[in-house]
């Protein structure tokens, strides 16, 4: 089925044209990563198949029986209503059920039976039962806790959080989602990208997020040179076909340039003999000229220099620090050394920013003390840009910085701003121009460079990927490799995070940082190992109190969650019987066919985390009836 057909858009900013009749389209079940550099144009098309925006030419069709979601990079909620109820409307008909069927249980009367009938009758129909339990795990998942709050007052990362439990549980066939993985912690991502993964809805994203973008996307859609380029298969699959695209572009360059040179020493005899040639061939000459113009793609090349480090660093010893009545790090040591490569991970609202404001001296500890080296240069990249003026000039920005950097090597030692802005894709043209012209991307971009031609020896990065285009983060990554200083990074990036760091810090929320030797993936085994054993010693738990509880103590549950636990005794043997049955199928190596071997590899998993989960919910009210 196809989802909608967008022919012959284009789209103009000002001067500066985005995309030029333009043709693209979905089919059910496809997951559609949509790529490009900062500024080019990805969020607008999105906006434009939302209907958000206008083209300029062309026009969207959608299929009739087809219901989308549009998530915002910033949404926002003017009602006064609180996170679960935000989220539970996101099914006006079911909530508005829900809640009346549990206004009538409150009440307990005899003369609402009929009524309760009626609506046990619905909630039976529509497999409603769980759907607030739904939603308070979604919101869970995603590192909500205060699910009372009225909405409109959260920041704009939380709301973020709420749009998107909203938008998944709202069950559309299409979602278009613009950057879903900002303001998500590493965990919440991962679980996002399971979720969207193991689903069969369709998507349209933009992110940055490399290892969301791979997992995720069954097709990759490049907007390039004002057009379109599509790109069968996941971000790995889109690699090697823009790797094998470009090489055969070069060939054809080569091969036009070399016809090329020929040709227009025929063509240049003179006037007399132009006059004479045969029109079609002149114009086949002029098509061949255009064809053999270079079309160059900028890369970001960054070559600063490293300043001197003294054996003094940072020197953090027992350092405490509180927010109000919560405990955001407690007696915490580092002492930092040259090369130092570390990623701090943890819930959002842990203290991971406040921990490197506080290493760098902005914030004082409440406890113990922080001791900066007097060589120690500090070049810190926050969350949010507030070093940028809108009525100042890109290089005006920079040139508040420094007019140059010196390198200390070569006879090209001093890199001016205006190279280092070039280097970051900042042309001539453009670094007059005023800040407020810039996009989003590009603002960042800029304060990045702000930083680097600072020519700091320690680097401190607060989510620094938000934002930028894989071009970007790709050139940052380059230069991360060859920096001599300490770097910390706060990021929930895992891509990112894999290729800068040697060392994870992980918050636990709770005023703890357990430190992991290696990066985000290592870190990531050894997390699900300890989740592991502490699954199978809560099990242990549960069972050894079921044998030891005398049978007469169990206690009622609540009707909903009695008929969920009820449910669960039924579902659960059913769910080990298939699984026991893939599994003998999967032994007796009775398939050949690589795709359908994969496919059922991939059901059994599938179907043993819904068993975990399962088993842990029937556990938790087992609990609950026994407390």
């Amino acid at each position: 089925m196809t989802i909608f057909s967008a022919n012959n858009i284009s789209k103009t900013y000002g001067d500066k044209l985005l995309f030029d009749n333009v043709a693209f389209g979905m089919e059910e079940g496809d997951r559609v990563g949509i790529i490009g550099k900062n500024g080019i144009g990805k969020t607008t098309l999105m906006r434009i198949v939302a209907g958000l925006e206008d083209q300029d030419s062309g026009e969207v069709t959608f299929n009739n029986n087809v219901t989308f979601e549009f998530l915002d990079q910033l949404p926002e909620f003017e009602s006064e209503e609180t996170v679960l109820e935000a989220v539970l409307s996101s099914n006006p008909y079911l909530y508005k059920v829900t809640e009346e069927y549990k206004d009538l249980c409150n009440r307990n009367r005899p003369e609402d039976a009929k009524r309760m009938e009626e609506l046990t009758h619905i909630l039976d129909e529509k497999n409603a039962w769980h759907y607030e339990n739904e939603a308070m795990k979604v919101l869970t998942e995603l590192g909500m806790t205060e699910l009372h709050k009225p909405v409109k007052y959260l920041s704009g990362g939380l709301r973020k959080r709420v749009a998107l439990a909203k938008a998944l549980l709202s069950k559309p066939k299409l979602l278009i989602l613009d950057e879903p993985t900002n303001h998500l912690d590493a965990d919440s991502v991962q679980w996002l990208q399971d979720r969207l993964s193991a689903s069969n809805i369709s998507l349209l994203f933009v992110t940055h997020d490399r290892y969301f973008l791979d997992a995720v996307s069954t097709r990759i859609v490049e907007i390039s040179e004002q057009r379109i380029f599509n790109y069968p298969g996941n971000y790995e699959k889109y690699l090697e076909q823009k790797e094998i695209y470009l090489q055969t572009r070069e060939s054809t360059l080569e091969h036009n340039l070399s016809r090329l040179r020929t040709e227009l020493v025929w063509l240049q005899r003179g006037a007399r003999a132009r006059r004479s040639k045969q029109k079609s061939k002149i114009d086949w000459i002029d098509d061949l000229k255009n064809n053999s113009i270079r079309v160059k793609e900028k890369k970001i090349e960054i070559e600063l220099g490293n300043s001197f480090l003294s054996s003094r660093v940072i020197d953090a010893h027992d350092i405490t620090k509180t927010l109000g009545n919560r405990l955001l790090f407690n007696k915490f040591t580092y002492i930092a050394k040259p090369k130092d490569r570390i990623g701090i991970i943890g819930p959002n609202g842990s203290g991971k920013s406040t921990l490197l404001k506080t290493l760098c001296g902005i914030l004082q500890p409440d406890q113990g003390n922080v001791l900066i080296g007097a060589s120690t240069k500090f070049g810190y990249f926050e969350q949010e840009i507030e070093s940028l003026k809108p009525t100042q000039t890109v290089l005006g920005t920079i040139r508040e910085v420094a007019e140059y950097i010196n390198v200390g090597v070569g006879k090209d030692r001093y890199l001016t701003c205006k190279d280092l802005l070039d280097k970051f894709l900042f042309p001539r043209k453009q670094q007059g121009a005023l800040i407020e012209t810039l996009s989003g991307g590009e603002k960042r971009r800029l304060a990045l460079v702000r930083v680097l031609m600072a020519n700091p020896n320690v680097l401190l990065f607060d989510e620094p990927t938000n934002d930028f285009d894989l071009e970007t983060l790709t050139a940052l990554e380059e230069y991360l490799d060859n920096f001599l200083g300490v770097l910390i990074i706060v990021s929930h990036d895992r891509s990112f995070l894999d290729r800068t760091v040697e060392f994870i810090y992980a918050f636990d929320g709770k005023g703890n940082i357990k430190q992991y030797p290696g990066n985000y993936s290592i870190y990531l085994e050894k997390k699900e190992e300890e989740l592991r054993k502490a699954k199978a010693l809560k099990k242990d738990d549960t069972k050894e109190k079921n044998i030891n509880k005398p049978k007469n103590t169990s206690k009622k549950l609540p009707y909903m969650e009695q008929r969920e636990f009820d449910s669960l005794e039924k579902d659960i043997p059913q769910l080990e019987e298939k699984k026991q049955v893939l599994e003998e199928l999967l032994a007796q190596g009775a398939l050949t066919d690589y795709k359908e071997l994969e496919e059922k590899a991939a059901e059994l998993k599938k179907l043993e985390d819904t068993i975990d989960d399962a088993t842990m919910r029937w556990l938790e009210l087992s609990e609950k009836q026994e407390q």
